[in-house]
């Protein structure tokens, strides 16, 4: 991400862990293997017939209760959150994630085992560009119930921010922040999941955590507890011996950071927003998250990526009304030869050698609406032309050096089309592209006008710049 135009990446040779999934006390082999530009994460069941893939994506998720499942065509593997974070924190774009079972192991309770395996291996470039989705404005979740909240913001990097609060003397209210992945191995990696003592001994009770090891998580002790369910627990896990510290955790781990809990959310978060399918470019702010908070807010970033890719791919300007345009209506005066009122275009957003983007803002009081349909208000279609057309004569014009002396007249028009209607308090921002070269003052463009992302008019047109006597 600090490169000026990175590129995509994947491992430079299989890794191969053994270990045992926390919930189903599965005994797997993970093979992380090398894959091809633009493969993204998938799973592959090894021990499944026909070796079924399940993508890493968030409309697969079928169970976040106590980690993130996915599930494709009847095949699920859980709690992928870990190894998803450890790709994402090193920088890993590809990866085939082949296992043997139905859950990752969960070594340690930190995705620190998987950055080591990966920091072993090796990372190697591929031909393609590395994609980012940028978050385009902000984007909010929300869960009353849980008490969540979520928000995405534009930056042109990817931070997080999460804020935990648990109501327990023990853990309080903790935070933790990410403001470079560069830091994601030291600071975040080595942070284990965590639980509290009544949510074990309900886990054990009903038989959840068939793999579970005081040694692959932190236990904080959230009430008083009596040596026999201490010595119990000793005896289910183990040890010789499990007594409660003065930090109010179990005995039989230390704390690695004093906010690791928080930490551990952030890890999850970032595992868990890998189901995206691309890495992002924003600002991230969670407070109280979980799984299921995650997955959702997923799905709503993923939405919106959709969205965003259609409209780059049908060409839809990007209008952010808070940006500083290219021209403003004083500039635009000075090129076309249109005053008021028939001066059709505000602003330039963005211009190159080949297309321009315009905005004309539709007002009640524009004159036309006087007598063109008064008891309903419609933007004349022609006059919709009329706006693309000095919008394109910007593009042209801005051309010569002296603007001023010259005239854009129309030639003909071509495949007119009017999609929708245009009323006061609309927007309609223009976009228009030099279908060919411009030879012997002749310029052939295809013009778009939409109001938001709705394609509301479109043309093909010719004109000529002519210098004015």
């Amino acid at each position: 991400m600090n490169n000026i135009n990175p590129k995509q990446t994947t491992l430079q040779s299989t890794i191969e862990l053994s270990g045992v999934g926390l919930h189903t006390g599965a005994n797997v082999i993970l093979r992380i293997k090398p894959a091809a530009e633009n493969h993204g994460y998938k799973f592959k069941r090894t021990d499944l017939p026909e070796e079924p893939i399940i993508e890493a994506d968030c409309d697969l998720v079928t169970d976040t209760s106590r980690g993130t499942t996915l599930e494709k065509n009847g095949a699920s593997v859980s709690t992928v959150e870990h190894v998803l974070a450890a790709l994402v924190g090193m920088e890993v774009d590809n990866a085939l994630i082949e296992i043997d079972g139905p859950e990752m192991p969960i070594m340690d309770g930190s995705s620190l085992p998987f950055v080591h395996a990966i920091e072993s291996c090796g990372i190697v470039e591929l031909d393609a560009d590395r994609e980012y989705f940028e978050i385009p404005y902000n984007i909010h979740y929300t869960n009353e119930e849980n008490n969540v909240e979520i928000i995405a913001m534009p930056v042109n990097e990817y931070r997080i921010t999460v804020m935990v609060d648990y109501n327990s003397p023990v853990l309080g209210s903790q935070h933790a922040g990410l403001t470079n992945l560069l830091d994601f191995k030291s600071e975040i990696a080595p942070c284990r999941t965590f639980c509290f003592l009544h949510e074990l001994e309900y886990l054990l009770n009903n038989n959840l955590i068939k793999g579970g090891d005081l040694n692959n998580a932190i236990v904080v002790v959230d009430r008083e507890v009596k040596q026999t369910e201490l010595d119990r627990l000793a005896q289910v896990f183990n040890k010789p011996k499990v007594e409660v510290t003065n930090s109010g955790i179990l005995n039989t781990l230390e704390l690695r950071y004093q906010n690791e809990p928080a930490r551990h959310k952030l890890l999850d978060m970032i595992g868990d927003l890998a189901l995206c399918g691309m890495p992002i470019k924003g600002q991230i702010m969670a407070a109280r998250p979980g799984h299921a908070s995650n997955v959702a807010f997923a799905k709503k970033i993923k939405q919106v990526m959709k969205k965003e890719i259609r409209r780059k791919q049908e060409g839809v300007p990007n209008y952010n009304p808070n940006e500083k345009p290219l021209y403003t209506t004083k500039d635009i005066i000075k090129m076309l030869p249109h005053a008021h009122p028939f001066l059709l275009v505000d602003k330039i957003l963005n211009k190159d050698d080949k297309s321009i983007v315009g905005v004309k803002n539709i007002t009640y009081d524009q004159p036309f609406f006087n007598g063109h349909f008064p008891g309903d208000p419609i933007m004349p279609g022609v006059l919709q032309l009329e706006a693309m057309a000095q919008a394109g004569g910007i593009l042209i014009l801005s051309t010569v050096d002296d603007p001023e002396n010259y005239g854009t007249y129309f030639l003909k028009i071509e495949n007119a089309k009017f999609k929708d209607k245009v009323v006061p308090g609309d927007t309609l921002i223009m976009k228009l592209e030099l279908i060919e070269p411009v030879r012997r003052g002749l310029c052939v463009m295809r013009g778009r006008a939409w109001v938001g992302e709705k394609l509301v008019c479109e043309a093909e047109m010719m004109a000529q710049i002519v210098k004015l006597a």
